[in-house]
């Protein structure tokens, strides 16, 4: 066995159960081989533009995201590296000074709805998941999350849901569903064994 990380992209629109997908691999594969990257923990510090309502801010475009520093980071990973993974507030749309230290594992999973959008980062998967979920389940869930956890209104989450949500996914996270390896719904069983024998068939 080397000691170079397996990369696995989870991708979906937002609220399409990607998280729940990528962190159900991980726990079926256990916690000393894998760990989950999150691509919030990317964002640029949004704090000078954030009007507390996500209107002036569209994160959920690829600028506001530092691909580069994600890719150097899969890079190290996959040579063995370990890694500072940048603390991301959502309260108050800062980068902390602060990372969070990661040691290298053998299997990174890899979430974020934008990730198969950056060819840079895309090419460094060994294996990529697209979780299609219809556009209404997406939008519930989103609400629920915005106003549950980041203190949003639901004015606020639906108005950035239809000019900036909806239209970054049909742009970018829609058509990256093309450089998936597997399509999955995210509660289909048979597909996520397959993915976890795959995956483990690499760690061989």
């Amino acid at each position: 066995m080397t000691n170079k990380s397996i990369i696995i992209g989870v991708a979906g629109g937002s609220g399409s159960g990607k998280t729940f997908f990528a962190e159900a691999l991980a726990k079926n594969l256990g916690a000393e081989q894998s760990f989950v990257l999150y691509q919030d923990n990317y964002y640029i510090d949004q704090s000078a533009k954030f009007d507390h309502d996500g209107g002036s801010v569209n994160f959920d475009h690829p600028d506001a995201l530092d691909f580069d520093l994600l890719a150097e980071h899969l890079n190290e990973l996959k040579s063995g590296s370990p890694i500072e993974i940048p603390i991301y507030d959502f309260s108050t749309h800062k980068r902390s000074n602060q990372t969070l230290h990661q040691e290298h594992k053998k299997i990174v999973i890899v979430d974020g709805i934008l990730i198969l959008s950056q060819p840079h980062v895309r090419a460094l998967f060994d294996e990529s998941i697209f979780v299609q979920t219809p556009e209404e389940i997406r939008f519930q869930r989103r609400l629920a999350r915005d106003v549950e956890e980041r203190g949003r209104t639901p004015d606020g989450v639906k108005a950035q849901f239809e000019n900036q949500v909806k239209p970054m996914h049909d742009e970018f996270v829609e058509p990256s569903k093309a450089f998936a390896n597997i399509i999955s719904s995210g509660t289909d069983m048979d597909i996520f064994r397959k993915i976890l024998q795959a995956i483990c068939s690499k760690c061989e």
